[in-house]
């Protein structure tokens, strides 16, 4: 459903919470937000205690007089409904509606995100505060869009309350109809689980083992949890679009166990996302080679851009952050916030909110710093603030409505994301793959979109990419693997990794040797494989040599079984190795297994395709091995002519009506030596930029390409 008008021209804002404050303070804060060149409040999402103070006594008297205010400051406002914090006269009355762990145990008041999102009861008191909201607020001239609740599935993405039982019953007979069939595509043949009546099915519950469920039930739990989190807001958009339709409606996420794509098709006008750059710093890997830190963020703002080509950021990451307890960051440095602020742009956002506008001075966030220090101060932040307000206030039309231009995507779907948080032998390889090849392509400067693979798509989708790396689709439905083929017959390049094809969409494994349903496209078999672990220690790939073809294109050199006799490029083989059998006339070899009992064995192939070709790669990626398959597909920057990047710094390109715009942004603490070859304006400064030009710790150009 995303609607592009929702969002030009450019906004940038702030989240403001009016009841955390005296009434004497809400004038000047308002007043000095639009000094800073903001546009734009979010407010209430956490206020449903102050909008009904007890059940059926509503209260709007206090948010009437901060819009009335905000108004009064040319600020537009949106508002939140207030379903992630019931008050406690509703949990107390309704018990039913909290939340439940897989072990039993009921969540109490006092948090948020504590309740279930099937609760008859619950679900009718939400629908009623948003109606009265929608009701009371519909023609206030601040008002500008609506955000849903507030980080669906963030606090917790299960649910076992006994409402939750009974929900997913009902939606396993609508899928199944029949016990024969859910005991069919659940295999409960296995350890005779077979079910005889409706009343034994339930979500996942302890066992011998603890959080062992049936891998089956499992998937279809995720889906179900997904489904109804989006009937749960559902409820919500159908009201507030039939009382308030001049009004935009989003909602900030990307959570777990919750289809985001299809929660905005159906329900939203964009999507919004709660950026914050240091999650990567903090709970980064330390084992991880060369980490990229908040540069890292981009990979998941590149996620978010796969939902909404154009989003907002309904919370951008301003000062240090920490709960009470936990996520003690660090204080930016200065210049990051600007830096963030940017990155989130560049990736896709049309508006910006930052969270918050001053430092709460109670509660659990009173360490999640915001703006303004809780001495309401002057400091550096808000004179950051000021200057990215200022650019702004000058470039935001310019780049508001543009879209991202990607040619290589990095392939997901649901179904691989939810069975691989269970399923170790092929889960964790995705997220490690995806971050390798992410890496490969940050450091050539080469942008990269995700493609969600979903039933919905078309052979067009796929076109619009060159290259498609889909690391390891465990689950590979036979149609998904049509349209692969459509795509590559068609002339696109197509990458898998291993563990590739070899289970349905219930989680079965079929019946077919490896890769099961990409075997008839790559033309290879696997003949053998293992784990990487414990005793059996990691082996390289030794890649052939190549030259050009007649088409100029590059080609092994060497047939299978030539290789040992000559020097090639030498990569890790990391996490899974699978040993390929080669089974059509067209497959190349490209590498071989370089020692163990199976050196010089095939380990990556290569297979022409109608006018495209698909490479099928033995193990899981690591940068190395992905940037030599980018240098092997002569993928390369697409400012290659005219800018030189060191690899500290970040490109991306946004086009429309405008213009193209190369963001070049510095996550470095030192300066970093760029060359721009053919004269170009930055956009930020309107200087003219030509030769050498020393780009300063986190700062930002935005070269009009």
């Amino acid at each position: 459903m995303t609607n592009l008008q929702a969002l030009p021209p450019f906004r940038l804002g702030v989240c403001y919470y009016p009841e955390h404050w005296p009434e004497s303070m809400w004038d000047d804060d308002f007043s000095r937000m639009k000094e800073l060149g903001f546009s734009i409040v979010r407010m209430a999402e956490f206020a449903w205690a102050i909008f009904e103070p007890e059940e059926g006594v509503f209260d709007f008297s206090l948010f009437d007089r901060a819009l009335d205010s905000a108004h009064r400051h040319g600020l537009q406002v949106i508002l939140g409904t207030p379903t992630a914090t019931p008050p406690a006269w509703l949990t107390q009355t309704y018990p039913e509606s909290l939340n439940v762990t897989l072990e039993g145990v009921t969540l109490q008041h006092g948090m948020r995100q504590h309740t279930n999102h099937t609760s008859p009861i619950f679900l009718e008191l939400c629908a009623r505060i948003t109606l009265k909201l929608a009701e009371h607020y519909k023609d206030h001239p601040a008002l500008a869009g609506w955000q849903l609740d507030n980080e669906l599935n963030c606090e917790m993405a299960v649910f076992y309350s006994e409402s939750d039982h009974q929900a997913f019953r009902l939606w396993l007979q609508k899928k199944y109809e029949t016990l024969d069939r859910l005991n069919e595509a659940w295999g409960t043949v296995f350890w005779s689980q077979t079910y005889s009546d409706w009343s034994q099915v339930h979500l996942s519950r302890p066992t011998a083992s603890p959080k062992q469920p049936n891998p089956h039930l499992a998937l279809d739990e995720k889906r179900f949890i997904s489904d109804s989190t989006i009937a749960f807001a559902k409820r919500q958009a159908d009201i507030i679009r039939e009382i308030c339709p001049h009004h935009w409606i989003t909602t900030n996420g990307l959570f777990g166990h919750l289809d985001s794509h299809r929660l905005t098709d159906e329900l939203l006008d964009f999507f919004s996302y709660d950026s914050y750059p240091q999650f990567s710093s903090i709970f980064y890997d330390e084992k991880e080679e060369a980490p990229l830190y908040d540069r890292n963020w981009s990979l998941t703002l590149t996620a978010v851009r796969s939902i909404s080509s154009n989003f907002g950021v309904m919370e951008q990451q301003s000062g240090p952050g920490g709960w009470v307890n936990r996520m003690d960051m660090p204080s930016p440095r200065p210049g990051q916030m600007r830096l963030w602020t940017y990155q989130s742009i560049a990736h896709g956002a049309d508006m910006v909110l930052y969270f918050r506008w001053r430092t709460a001075t109670v509660g659990n966030e009173i360490y999640w710093h915001g703006i303004n220090d809780y001495h309401n101060k002057p400091n550096r932040r808000v004179r950051e603030a000021g200057q990215i307000g200022g650019e702004l206030a000058r470039i935001g039309d310019f780049i508001a409505g543009t879209r991202n231009q990607a040619s290589i995507a990095l392939v997901r779907d649901y179904d691989n994301e939810w069975d691989g948080e269970y399923d170790v032998w092929h889960g964790p390889f995705s997220w490690q793959s995806g971050k390798a090849w992410f890496k490969a392509m940050q450091r050539r400067h080469i942008p990269n979109d995700i493609l969600y693979l979903r039933e919905s798509n078309e052979l067009a989708d796929l076109l619009a990419y060159k290259i498609l790396i889909y690391p390891h689709p465990a689950i590979l439905r036979e149609e998904t693997a049509a349209l692969l083929e459509e795509y590559v017959r068609a002339g696109g390049t197509l990458i898998f990794g291993c563990r590739t094809g070899y289970k349905d969409e219930r989680g079965h494994c079929y019946m077919l040797p490896f890769p099961g349903t990409a075997a008839s496209l790559t033309g290879i078999s696997v003949d053998d494989f293992t784990r990487i672990k414990g005793t059996r220690k990691p082996v390289d790939m030794r890649w052939h040599p190549t030259v050009p073809d007649a088409n100029g294109a590059s080609k092994p050199s060497l047939a299978e079984g030539q290789a040992e006799d000559v020097a090639a490029i030498l990569t890790r083989a990391d996490e899974f190795n699978e040993i390929l059998q080669v089974e059509a006339d067209e497959v190349t070899v490209e590498a071989v297994y370089a020692s163990d009992y199976y050196a010089g064995k095939p380990a990556v192939t290569r297979r022409r395709v109608g006018l495209g070709e698909v490479w099928y790669f033995g193990a899981v990626f690591n940068p190395e091995s992905a940037g030599h398959l980018l240098d092997r597909l002569h993928a390369e920057s697409p400012t290659e002519e005219w800018l030189r990047l060191p690899a500290a710094v970040e490109l991306t390109l946004r086009s429309g009506n405008s213009g193209t715009y190369a963001f070049v942004l510095n996550f470095g603490d030192e300066p970093a030596a760029i060359t721009v070859l053919t004269p170009k304006v930055d956009l930020l400064s309107g200087s003219t930029i030509h030769g050498e030009y020393k780009l300063a710790p986190y700062d930002v150009l935005i070269l009009m390409a």
